[in-house]
């Protein structure tokens, strides 16, 4: 018999104050494969043979909040002293179509981890820690290896999502090659990513990218053709690589946008719309693409304050990483540059319209170039604080205005 070891999630009091109050409970998932491969838990997902009125009516009794997130198929988040874990009632597939399913409830839990899309999530594990796998998912864990639960084919045609979960799953515990007939099931019914939403796609390919190292998995899925149904365009893989040593030899946490970017053909944005991205994600990856600045490891510190003064420290951040991608040898140069990017404070340009138009100028589109020009000088020399050559300056401005 296999127990995992008191974890912190485990005997935290919210998680005990649940537990106790469900009874009948078991973790489940990622929270027990992670803690089998010592990685770190994030969320805490709970399996119940309990109905979820049941399930509602003891959480409510222990005065925990019950929050409907997706009832209809037997899912309750129960909220404990402001933490969120999800309850799910043991269920089978009556019918699915590909991104939904209607199902049954169960008590048996092994007909549940048979539903379940790979091994590695089908394992369940007592308040107490002691593991359940009926499924072999311990085994394929230890051996790195993301097997489908019973039929691959079945299984993907019951979510087509399980297409590109193979890959995620892989990029983050797999180990060697992707198992041949999973890859085999996958570029068989790739097709079926055609009906999955964007948000869908996009939560799984970031994540995918957040991985220390995705670039196997994303040749793999150039190989099966799956990568083109759902980026536009030959994506640079030989460039994030590149940038995938780069955060491996200087310690930089994957950047999942930046990298989607770097993988991106340049000027391909198109991408955002298909994934239904956020207003800021869009926003940070159309300047990515469209960015004609190039950066250089001989970039002086007066041109890099420029160029921060001008785009502040995260574009000017994503323009270094781009260029470091494309000239990976230089590591001392950028690493200087990221260290100036990092500590950059904007300085205030001292001067204001009102000023100008006491020094002469009339009201109107006339203030404001007089303004750019005097920004100019006072950016060219360093931001310069001394007030005398700022007035000397502008009076200079204006007179060529006139």
């Amino acid at each position: 018999m296999m127990r995992l070891d008191p974890q912190p999630w485990m005997t935290a009091p919210a998680t005990r104050k649940l537990m106790a109050a469900l009874g009948e409970a078991r973790f489940v998932g990622g929270a027990v494969r992670n803690t089998l491969l010592a990685r770190k838990v994030e969320d805490i997902d709970v399996a119940t043979p309990l109905l979820p009125g049941e399930v509602e009516h003891r959480l409510k009794s222990a005065g925990i909040q019950a929050v409907h997130t997706g009832i209809e198929h037997g899912t309750i988040t129960a909220v404990v002293d402001g933490k969120p874990f999800e309850v799910t009632t043991l269920r089978r597939d009556v019918e699915t179509d590909g991104r939904h399913a209607v199902v049954a409830f169960t008590t048996d839990w092994a007909e549940d981890a048979k539903r379940r899309d790979f091994t590695m999530n089908a394992l369940f594990a007592s308040v107490d820690g002691e593991v359940f796998d009926t499924v072999g998912g311990v085994e394929d864990l230890k051996a790195g290896r993301v097997r489908f639960v019973g039929d691959a084919v079945r299984r993907i045609r019951e979510d087509y999502l399980r297409i590109l979960r193979l890959f995620r799953f892989h990029a983050w515990y797999g180990q060697g090659g992707i198992e041949l007939g999973a890859l085999q099931a996958v570029e068989q019914e790739k097709s079926g990513i055609a009906i999955l939403s964007g948000e869908r796609i996009a939560k799984e390919m970031l994540r995918l990218l957040e991985a220390a190292n995705p670039v196997p998995v994303l040749r793999a899925m150039i190989a099966f053709s799956i990568l083109s149904e759902v980026l536009p365009g030959e994506a640079d893989v030989d460039l994030l690589e590149n940038l995938v040593k780069i955060d491996a030899a200087e310690g930089f946490a994957p950047d999942a946008l930046l990298r989607l970017a770097i993988l991106l053909p340049r000027g391909s944005v198109g991408v955002a719309d298909r994934w239904k991205m956020s207003n800021v994600q869009r926003e940070r990856l159309t300047d990515i693409a469209a960015s004609s600045e190039k950066l250089s490891p001989a970039l002086s510190q007066r041109e890099a304050q420029r160029l921060l003064y001008r785009f502040g420290p995260r574009r000017f951040k994503d323009r270094l990483f781009l260029a470091w991608a494309e000239d990976p040898g230089a590591a001392n140069p950028w690493r200087a540059l990221l260290n100036l990017a990092d500590g950059w404070q904007r300085p205030r340009f001292p001067l204001t319209g009102a000023e100008v138009m006491r020094a002469g100028v009339l009201e109107g589109p006339q203030v404001g170039r007089v303004l750019a020009e005097v920004e100019e000088w006072w950016i060219d020399n360093g931001f310069t604080a001394d007030a005398s050559l700022l007035a000397e300056r502008l009076q200079q401005a204006v007179r060529a205005a006139r």
